[in-house]
Order: structure tokens, then sequence, then C-alpha cells
């Protein structure tokens, strides 16, 4: 009796389940089929039946509403996975949300996933690879399937071969773009986006969705008996969410194209929301590990919030940190800093000073998170006595911006993560771009390089800011005015400007030195210490370390070592980075963080587990070169405004107003000199080691007997006959030296 219940129930699971096709997983298939079976096409009808939601990117559109929408509790399922589903388990993710008991744990998980809004599945963060991705028909390799992913850029050449969307050969209703999530999912909506491209116009105009578990039998999306024609876009770059009637559990997800722009062709961009939940047929995939240990606050925060947070982690660590702001934007949101430190609100002589700035891009808003995480955890781990945080917030003042341009971000997060698409926010609420508002000061310092005035007669370092530039009317930012008012304010030494959109570090300088090249490299006289800046961050970026990861858009920065010369990836006049190099001690690197420039909260502790040892290991460069204190060898107070040169480099530093400096060195033998004026200049030697700290190299300045006798004079003091001797022989001298040259 046991070997006939065995054999049946041999028999029944070899007619109930397929086996793996090249290697896929097995999927759930029906046991009988049907007669007719659907076609691999949605049919042509062109009915418009009343769709659950659609959404598009208008700045009323709530964060709430983005992912939302009016969705119905209960859940579909393709045939193909009822029938070989467990009565109760089915019965437990098809039943309403109210429904509180099972003792199931894949009950549980299921209804956990339906309690919250499903996140999008990451076309556009590349979590989703290219291999998931199939077509009907590609119009060339540039615009295959792997290129349909949302706010994807093209390239700026015509028919390049990494182009800005996918689109198909045909201009049919029988083309259509195929999702595989590779395990069971619960769909919950799609946004869509055209092609972007500066050459041609092509989008989607209406479209309809299919699902399936084994890509041989699809299901269109219904709104009950109906077959939903949703709604597309009205032009290339504007997202448009539809929501589906019924979230839908399967695997595959299809796009069916039914009208385009009648000037185009069939092209689309797209993401797809959705919530794994358990796949009985795959039972290693019901537990998903959490990315980071840290408890942070994982979320995206308005002006408001991140007030709160701020405040928060201000009143957790009241002794190491201090809430400050440096100014307000055109709409009047004030510009907030974190400073972390072991003395808050003061300098201390010899005690490098940091920054770290983001949300110059509105829209570009991982850095403002990551930032506000970095404020917790620093808070967090000094109290908890980690050593290597406790070592850095004690021998360093941290200064931490999370949005520069806070009117910006209000817009992009209005509109919400995937629907502020690839610009709604970048610039402030006046239209500024605030990467190129800050005064242009490299075509003046390479004019006077050309004509061999510097340093001579043209500064190689703290080059005045334009007159212009200054006035009332002149088109400066107020959040630009702010920060130069800023850097003017602290002797920042080393920064770092957050961005996004791509995975890259660049550094200075931004824009070519022919002023008609789009790309030109560019270097500093500082090259070979920024490429080590870039190269600490790059390096220990775990996204950039990936080697397996696909480009973000068309660039390839991985054969690079994932570090570029600004001006050699595109140029970027009026830059913030060249503008601190060329006007303040500070060097300062740009590092592009992530493909999605406005990830979904759902990536943020991914992102942050990708960005932390960065970040750390970025401000531990503060320990890297020379510092020291130049001082007045009568007083020992130390000289403000000291000029300390390096031999071979042309470019040079000046102290801070208590006479302390930091210059930035790769490890080596160095003749340095302090100069300032009314002093005799000194030159010594400094080694820079490979070891975790700065190499001390003070500095003892004399008085030039000229500036003696200015400062006796002045208080109405008696001339010293030492004095008056020195200075008749420093006539006599310059006396022989003109009867010579004559």
């Amino acid at each position: 009796m046991l070997a006939l219940w065995v054999a049946f129930l041999v028999l029944f699971c070899h007619a109930a389940w397929s086996p793996s096709v090249d290697g896929a997983p097995h999927t759930a298939t029906p046991k009988t089929l049907p007669k007719k079976p659907s076609s691999t096409t949605a049919s042509q009808g062109t009915a418009l039946p009343r769709v659950a939601s659609t959404i598009t990117a208008s700045p009323s559109t709530s964060k709430s509403q983005q992912v939302r929408g009016t969705v119905n509790p209960r859940t579909t399922f393709p045939a193909t996975l009822k029938t070989t589903m467990s009565p109760s388990l089915r019965k437990g993710l098809e039943e309403p949300l109210t429904t509180t008991s099972t003792k199931w744990t894949q009950l549980s998980t299921a209804k956990a996933a339906d309690k919250k809004e499903c996140p999008p599945l990451g076309l556009e963060s590349l979590r989703i690879r290219d291999s998931q991705l199939r077509a009907s028909s590609s119009k060339r390799d540039g615009l295959g399937p792997h290129r349909g992913r949302l706010n994807i850029q093209s390239g700026i050449h015509d028919g390049d071969f990494y182009d800005g969307g996918w689109c198909a050969r045909h201009k049919d209703k029988k083309q259509w773009l195929e999702f595989d999530a590779q395990r069971v999912t619960r769909f919950t909506g799609i946004i869509t986006q055209g092609l972007n491209s500066i050459w041609t116009y092509d989008w989607v105009t209406s479209y309809k969705i299919q699902f399936s578990n084994d890509t041989h039998r699809w299901q269109p999306c219904k709104n009950g008996s109906e077959e939903v024609v949703f709604p597309g876009n009205k032009d290339p770059e504007t997202p448009v969410l539809n929501l589906f009637p019924v979230p839908v559990v399967a695997r595959y997800l299809r796009i069916n194209p039914q009208t385009w722009f009648e000037n185009g062709t069939i092209c689309l961009r797209m993401e797809v929301l959705g919530c794994s939940v358990p796949d009985p047929n795959n039972i290693y995939l019901w537990d998903d590990l959490p990315v980071t240990n840290d408890k942070l606050d994982f979320r995206h925060h308005n002006y408001k919030d991140m007030r709160k947070l701020m405040k928060k982690v201000n009143d957790a660590c009241p002794n190491i940190t201090r809430v400050y702001s440096i100014g307000k934007s055109y709409l009047g949101l004030k510009m907030y800093v974190m400073e972390i430190s072991d003395n808050p609100g003061q300098h201390e002589v010899g005690e490098p000073e940091f920054r770290y700035v983001a949300g110059m891009h509105g829209n570009e808003a991982l850095g403002r998170e990551l930032l506000l995480n970095l404020m917790e955890y620093l808070c967090h781990e000094y109290k908890q006595g980690n050593p290597r945080i406790q070592r850095l917030v004690t021998e360093t003042r941290i200064h931490l911006l999370p949005s520069m341009n806070p009117d910006g971000y209000e817009t992009a997060y209005k509109l919400g993560s995937e629907l502020s698409g690839w610009a709604m926010g970048r610039w402030t609420y006046e239209g500024i771009d605030l990467n190129h508002n800050f005064a242009d000061l490299n075509t003046a310092l390479w004019d006077a390089e050309d004509n061999d005035m510097v340093p001579h007669k043209f500064p190689n370092h703290y080059i005045p800011i334009p007159e212009f530039y200054t006035f009332a009317n002149a088109t400066v930012a107020p959040e630009t005015r702010a920060v130069i008012s800023w850097m003017q304010r602290y002797p920042f030494m080393l920064s770092a400007n957050l961005h996004g959109g791509e995975l890259v570090v660049t550094y200075p300088f931004d824009m070519t030195r022919t002023y008609w090249k789009a790309q030109e490299l560019t270097p500093t006289a500082d090259d070979a210490v920024f490429r080590w800046l870039a190269t600490v961050y790059a390096t220990s970026n775990l996204a950039m370390l990936d080697d397996d990861r696909r480009l973000c858009h068309y660039d390839d920065f991985m054969r690079e070592g994932n570090i570029i010369n600004g001006a050699n990836w595109h140029t970027v006049p009026g830059s913030m980075n060249d503008f601190s190099y060329l006007h303040t001690n500070c060097f300062e690197i740009t590092v592009e963080l992530s493909c999605d420039k406005f990830p979904h909260e759902s990536e943020l502790p991914r992102e942050w587990e990708n960005n932390k040892e960065s970040l750390l290991l970025y401000m531990e460069q503060t320990r890297r070169g020379i510092k020291g204190i130049v001082r007045d060898k009568d007083t020992e107070e130390g000289i403000a405004d000291a000029i300390i040169s390096v031999d071979g480099i042309n470019h040079d530093i000046r102290t801070a107003f208590d006479g302390d400096y930091w210059r930035l060195l790769n490890p080596g033998e160095y003749e340095v000199t302090a100069a300032a004026e009314g002093y005799h200049p000194v030159t010594r030697n400094c080694r820079v080691s490979y070891e975790d700290n700065p190499t001390i190299c003070d500095f003892r300045l004399t008085k030039t007997p000229k500036q003696r006798l200015r400062e006796i004079l002045s208080k109405g003091g008696k001339v010293p006959k030492d004095l008056v001797l020195r200075l008749r022989q420093l006539r006599l001298r310059k006396l022989r030296a003109q009867r010579r040259a004559q």
C-alpha cells in the first residue's frame, strides 16, 4: 500500500511541475493544457477600461501617492501558479489585508508584503541584470532590451552603441519588452519613459501588461473581465506610473506597446514595482538577510524631517556636535551644517578642518541621506567607544552640509524617488545650476601662466574673486554666496562634493584649459595628490569595486579605476571644486555615488554599506602630508597668512589665523619654504612617510629690519643702535649693487 502511495505522488509531481529551462529555477505549470492557449502578445482591442491609478510627475503628487495609489487588497495569480500552489497558501495570499491569524510562515511573510508599498525592483539601480531583460526585437544592439531602464541616458552621438532606451525593430502591436524577476513576485505597478535622445523623439502612448510563470502561457492584466490598456507617456522624459487594478503574483512581466508617438517608433524605458513573496519552488529565497547591521534612519528626509534628525543627533551627543546655519536658500530655507568635533564651536590650533557637501543638485538625493546617516553613525559609535571613530572626532573638526540646494530637493521630494525624472529639482528655484555658479578663476590663472606672471606677479593660490562677481545684481545664487562665505570663514583643508547619476570619482580641474573643447585632460599642479584622494574613495567603495557590474549609462570608468579628471569627462566652468582649490587651501573632489540619482528608500541600507568605509577613509586622509605652525621667532605668536611653498609644485597654501597650516602631500622628501610679509623666509626639508600621521613641519620666522623699524616708529619708540647700523649696511649694499649695474 505504501509503495502505491509513493508511486502516485511521483506521478502527480511529474505532471504538476515543469523541469528547469536553460538553468532557470523550476516553475509551476498546469497539469492540463487549455485547448486554446493565449497568444504571446496582447490582443489588439482598443477599449480602455478604468485603470486603478495613473500618476505622472506633477508637483502636486505626494510621496505616498507615488507607489500606493488605489490598490485592491486582493491579489490575483496566473493559472500556472494557482494549479500547483497549496490551497492553504493560495487562500492566505488571496485573502483581504484584515486577516491576521495564520500558522504558516509563508502566509505571514506574504501579508507583511501586502501591508507595505512595493518598491522598485531595481532596473534603474542596476540590481536587475541585463540577462533578466528580453524583447521581441531590437532596432540595434545599442537599443536592446538591456537599455530599457528608467532614466538611462544616451551618448551625445547619433547611433551611439549605448543609447537611451529599448526600441523595437518593427512598428506593430506584437512587440514586447520582458522582465524576469527570477522569483515569484507580487507585481503592483510599472513606470515608463520614452527614449532619451537629442536626435529623435520616441515614446509609447499606450500599452498592455501580461504575466507568466513559464514564458509560454501569458495572462493579460485585467480590470474585472476587461483587459486593461494603460495610458503611456506624452513626452520622452516625464515618468508615468500606472498601478495595476489588482496586484498579480508571477515571475515574468511583459509590456506590450499598443500605440506610440505618430512621428516616432516603439521606444521606452521602464521600472517595475513589486514585492518578493514566498516561492513554493524554493524555500531558500524566503528569508532576506539584512543588508547592514547599523540601526540608522534609512528613509528620505524632507526639510522638516532633516531638521528633526539633526536635532536628535545633537541631543544625543551634545558634547561633540553643533548645528549651525551658513545662510538661506532663495525660498528662505536654512542651509544647516552639523559640526562634529571634541570641542564643537571652536578651532583648535593644529586640528584640520574637513567638510562634506551634498545636495548641490537637489534631485541627487543619495548624498543627503548618506551624510544624515553619517551623523547618526559617528554619534552612536563615539558613545559606544569605537576607537577609530573616537580618534577621528578627536583629531578632526568635521562639517557636514547635507543640503546645499534645499529648494531643489523639496521639488524632487514631492514628486518622489521614481517620478522626479532625471532633472526635476536639479536647479535652484531660480533655475541656477550651482555647480556652474562659482567664479571662474581658472581663466585668469591660465592667462597669467601664459604670460609668465605666476607666481611673482600673479598668485598661484588665493586668487581673488573678480569684482563684477560680487555685485548685488550678478547672477549668483544666494546658496552659492553662502557657501563661498563659509569657505572663507573656516580653514578647510579637504572636502568632497557628493553627487549622483554615475559611479565615478572626479578630481580637478573640472574646466578644460582650451575653452572650446568639451573634453580635455586638464590636471592641477597637485595632480598626483588628487589622483590619490580619488583612488582612496573609489577603491573602498563596494559598488565601484564590483567588476561584474554593468555601465550606468555609456561611459566605462572601470578601465581607469573608477576615477577621472573632471575636465577629461566633460567641462564644467565655474565648478565648486576648481573654486575651492584656487581661492582657498581646500582640496576637493566630486563623488558620483550611484547610477540612480534618487534611489528608493529600500536601496538606502545597501548604499550606506557601499559608501560607509569610503566616507570614513576619505576623512582620514587629513592625516596625509605635512602640518605645522609658523611662528614669530621673538614673540612665539602664530603668523597668519604666511605662504607655504613646496619646491616643484606651483601651488602654494596659506596659514590660518593662528599660524597653523596643513599641506596634503604624497610620501616623499620635500623642500618647504615659509614666507610672510615683513619676515625673512625660512626653508627646510620635510619628509612625508607612509605612517598614519602627518609630518610636523614648524617654522620660526625672523622680522626684517624694515619691519622692526616700522613697528617701533608706529609705537613712538626709540630706534636701537644695532638696528640703525643694520639699516645703514642695507642701504650701502643697495647703492653698490646699483653702481655695478650701471
